[in-house]
């Protein structure tokens, strides 16, 4: 069945059901209802073509992506957001539109996917502080949401994690077990989620009146060698830490190969906690997780994204959406008192 028949099965002209399905506000909810059970009971799924046709929207969601020659954002991370975004895009209809472009050349792609009508609204990542595509995106009226936020000026839709509250926290629990020497691995603090970090890590340290040790806090883009080779340089150098908090479960892996390398293990001779270790493919949990880990799913966090931005497109004029996420901490094997 196609959408005109299914229109005549209802007596109701193709745009209305067409708007129907695509969650147009100006829809009555019992059309909309009417429209949505008999869709279902013929197994009819619309024609993108037709749909794009009768809707008057490109039913596509724009990612730029600037490519810097680091690592920080092609990485198994930024592969889950992808998926629980691209679940919520497929089951509402939307495609997405992935741009990879060199990093002097963002401003111009999304220029283009302004001026060429070929997005809907636009997905931001990894906001660096005072972020210049925050303005951008504003002046050229493209729907967007940001996964993080920066800086003070935050009249625009983001979802982040409470990443101070959470690296404060992990550190206080490192603190709680004895440690003084804790070194800080994290990611590039040119992005606003790793400034946040690194503050979060200082007041802990700072409130308790124990030193941060300069040689102790590294970032770099957020890698298994990173961590490895940060690790490594730390504990075979003066003062070694006795833990080490870390900005990703990926830098945790590095970290735990240096330390089995010099014949420490994890939870007994050398404590690590680290962050984002709840992905699909690198498992903390079978057997017992094996990190303690500040917690919160990036795939959940793509879907919830999708989900507002998809909103923010319906509706127009809509003011902005803000959700800031509480971050769980979850006590794993790779935690003990202090012995050294």
């Amino acid at each position: 069945m196609n959408l005109k028949e299914l229109a005549e099965s209802l007596n109701l002209s193709p745009t209305t059901v067409s708007r129907a399905l695509n969650g147009y506000p100006e829809v009555r909810e019992e059309t909309r209802s009417r429209v949505m059970a008999a869709a279902k009971a013929v197994n009819y799924a619309p024609n993108a073509r037709a749909r794009r046709l009768a809707t008057g929207r490109a039913m596509t969601i724009g990612h730029v992506i600037p490519l810097t020659g680091r690592a920080e954002m092609v990485n198994p991370i930024f592969a889950d957001f992808l998926i629980g975004a691209g679940e919520v895009y497929a089951r509402e209809g939307y495609d997405l539109l992935l741009s990879m472009v060199p990093e002097t050349e963002t401003e111009a792609a999304f220029r283009q996917l302004a001026a060429n009508g070929s997005v809907d609204g636009v997905m931001v990542q990894a906001p660096q502080e005072n972020d210049p595509r925050i303005g951008l995106l504003t002046e050229l009226g493209l729907p967007f949401l940001v996964h993080g936020r920066t800086g003070d000026a935050m009249d625009y839709s983001w979802l982040d994690i409470a990443n101070m509250r959470a690296f404060r926290r992990a550190t206080d629990f490192l603190l709680d077990l004895g440690h003084r020497r804790i070194a800080l691995l994290n990611g590039q603090e040119s992005f606003d989620f790793a400034h946040r970090r690194r503050r979060g890590f200082e007041a802990a340290m700072a409130a308790r009146h124990v030193p941060t040790l300069p040689h102790l806090m590294v970032s770099e883009a957020m890698t298994e060698s990173f961590g490895y080779l940060s690790a490594s340089s730390m504990l075979d150098g003066p003062e070694p830490p006795t833990a080490f908090l870390a900005s990703s479960v990926i830098i945790a892996i590095g970290i735990r190969r240096a330390a089995a390398e010099r014949g420490l293990r994890m939870g007994r001779d050398i404590s690590i906690i680290c962050h984002d270790d709840e992905l699909s493919y690198l498992n903390n949990d079978i057997g017992g997780p094996a990190f303690t880990a500040t917690r919160s799913s990036i795939r959940a966090a793509g879907g919830r994204c999708a989900e507002i931005l998809i909103d923010l497109i319906r509706h127009p004029g809509r003011p902005a959406v803000q959700e800031l996420w509480d971050v769980g901490l979850m006590v794993g094997q790779s935690t003990g008192p202090c012995n050294g």
